[in-house]
């Protein structure tokens, strides 16, 4: 089931959305606020965000470069040519000026949907419950997005891209080089424990193994 966060702070507006949407199939989420809208991402990802401009506190302009990643369809009142380009240059995927028709936005949500899934079949890699976004670099397990440096999401992209394999470490540094030049040999190590700490923080789980005197590999069970 695909989930949908409406951030809007009129009541009416966000029922009708809402029923509107939950009848399609959809799972709805509610956020009142930008800084709400914030504090929700930060624990699940949507599939798609529906933001509305005009909100109490951090507006939709100011919280639309911290939600990248994910398609957002701006619904607002403005209906200015000039705002609605600096929008969709500045993240957003579509612009739909209030008073709207459902049928239409009911479309484009389908249509973005259908992009991001598309997109997704290209720039996602996943490992058991894992996935990682190569052009964000947002990782993710479960859906709870993970903290990683540079460094440490090159190394785990390589190793994703090649789960059943053992990586050594020469071709790691090799392979990493052009994402992250801070890593050398004698800090890899470092770099490798840091990441897998965070991963099973996250899940209890153990997802990299060390193959003795050769390299790393992907923990299959």
């Amino acid at each position: 089931m695909r989930n949908i966060l409406i951030v809007d702070d009129d009541i009416h507006i966000g029922n009708v959305l809402e029923e509107t949407l939950t009848k399609e199939g959809y799972q709805v989420f509610r956020a009142y606020s930008g800084t709400e809208c914030l504090l929700m991402m930060s624990n699940a990802k949507p599939d798609l965000v529906l933001l509305d401009l005009m909100l109490p506190g951090l507006n939709g302009e100011d919280i639309l470069p911290h939600i990248a990643g994910t398609p957002v369809i701006v619904i607002s009142a403005k209906a200015d040519v000039d705002n609605k380009v600096d929008l969709l240059l500045g993240g957003a995927v579509d612009y739909v000026t209030k008073p709207f028709n459902m049928k239409e936005l009911s479309a484009r949500i389908s249509v973005h949907l259908r992009n991001k899934k598309n997109a997704l079949a290209f720039s996602e890699v996943t490992f058991e419950d894992i996935s990682l976004n190569v052009n964000t670099h947002i990782v993710s397990i479960d859906h709870m997005q993970i903290k990683l440096t540079r460094t440490e999401c090159a190394i785990l992209k390589l190793l994703m891209q090649n789960p059943t394999q053992v990586v050594t470490k020469s071709l790691l540094l090799e392979r990493i080089s052009a994402d992250t030049p801070d890593c050398t040999e004698s800090s890899l190590k470092m770099h490798i424990s840091n990441l897998r700490k965070k991963l099973r923080k996250a899940s209890d789980k153990d997802y990299i193994e060390a193959v003795w005197g050769i390299g790393f590999k992907m923990r299959t069970n």
